[in-house]
């Protein structure tokens, strides 16, 4: 918004300044910083205030966990307002992609926001049904693509492998929407321990930051041998946002957290970085960047498959993190740990960057 003002007004200094995406992604950074950490008390305060006994806690989980309640949901809410606030504020307002990727923010937030409502109106972990929730998704998620597949093409591109692999052609709408969705909900999955998904999705947000910078610059993108989408480096902006908003919500949601992310913050996250990939063509990278989520995903998959086969279980409990807790480990220990596999997962990922 800043950016056309300025253009609209005939300021050439503040124009150019606001012109470097590393400008105004860092202004962006520091808004949704600062408004989180100023929102946060009186937000969660009226939180706490609207709904009375807080998340539900599930009764078969872990123990320890029972201490939390009366603890409130729905946090996501001060993230999705700082991010919202600084991207408008800081973006090209005529920039395709980040438009697309805000969609899936927002409408990812809302679907995880009507979740958490029918979590608490009924007093009980389980909220709207799975069915609708993916029909919904997949519908927001499947626009989003179309509007970003109109600029940025349908080639699929793979690691460690230089050029696009084949054209999916109007098929990319389908994949795209599927790893937007996949990604949504790993992160809901992993968004069980205090600051457990927060920070892994800050270390994911700051790896796309990077590729998003570098697929939009046409020099680097033909010197790494990766794709380039004009346009898409404006995505920083978006990325560096949801950092800031994140390190803002850690601030309140570290152990013990006085509010929880809900799935109002973990869909729109999850579904947001998705949105990224499908973006920059670096979808398969994100399984290696957002490597943790795809492992907590798969737990909940390889559980129900198999106890449904045979009646067994293959963890104590799933989603993984749960498991950890189970076999002994105090929940500090599982979330640093699990941070730690993160960030490493993250090098790993900008490390197909070069290996092409």
């Amino acid at each position: 918004m800043l950016y056309l003002i300025a253009e609209q007004l005939g300021f050439p200094g503040l124009l150019n300044l606001i012109r470097y995406i590393s400008f105004r992604a860092g202004a962006a950074s520091a808004t949704a910083l600062l408004i989180g950490l100023l929102l946060g008390p009186w937000f969660i305060a009226w939180l706490r205030v609207r709904q009375g006994k807080g998340q539900p806690i599930r009764a078969d989980g872990p123990q320890s966990h029972l201490a939390k309640r009366g603890t409130p949901t729905m946090g996501g809410l001060l993230i999705l307002i700082s991010v919202a606030v600084s991207v408008l504020l800081w973006m090209d307002l005529r920039n395709p992609y980040v438009w697309a990727c805000l969609l899936v923010t927002g409408g990812f937030g809302l679907i995880g926001f009507l979740d958490d409502y029918d979590k608490i109106r009924k007093a009980h972990h389980a909220g709207i049904s799975g069915k609708m929730r993916l029909a919904l998704e997949f519908l927001i998620a499947g626009f989003a693509t179309w509007l970003m597949v109109r600029s940025g093409g349908t080639m699929l591109y793979l690691p460690f492998i230089q050029g696009p692999v084949i054209d999916l052609g109007w098929l990319y709408v389908a994949f795209g929407a599927f790893v937007i969705v996949s990604f949504g909900n790993a992160v809901n999955l992993t968004d069980g321990l205090d600051g457990l998904a927060t920070m892994p999705v800050i270390i994911a947000a700051m790896a796309f930051l990077l590729i998003a910078y570098l697929v939009g610059n046409a020099r680097f993108a033909d010197y790494l041998g990766i794709p380039h989408v004009l346009g898409v480096g404006d995505l920083t902006v978006l990325l560096l946002a949801i950092v800031g908003a994140g390190l803002a919500f850690l601030w309140f949601n570290a152990p013990p957290a006085a509010v929880f992310m809900g799935d109002t913050g973990s869909l729109a996250l999850g579904g947001a970085l998705g949105a990224v990939a499908v973006a920059t063509h670096h979808e398969f990278v994100l399984v290696i960047v957002g490597g943790l989520f795809v492992l907590e995903a798969v737990s909940v998959v390889v559980q129900v498959m198999v106890y449904k086969r045979t009646g067994k279980r293959v963890f104590r409990m799933a989603p993984i993190h749960h498991h950890f807790e189970h076999i002994g480990w105090s929940e500090p220990t599982v979330v640093i740990r699990f941070w730690i596999v993160s960030f490493v997962l993250a090098l790993a990922g900008l490390s197909t960057l070069k290996l092409r």
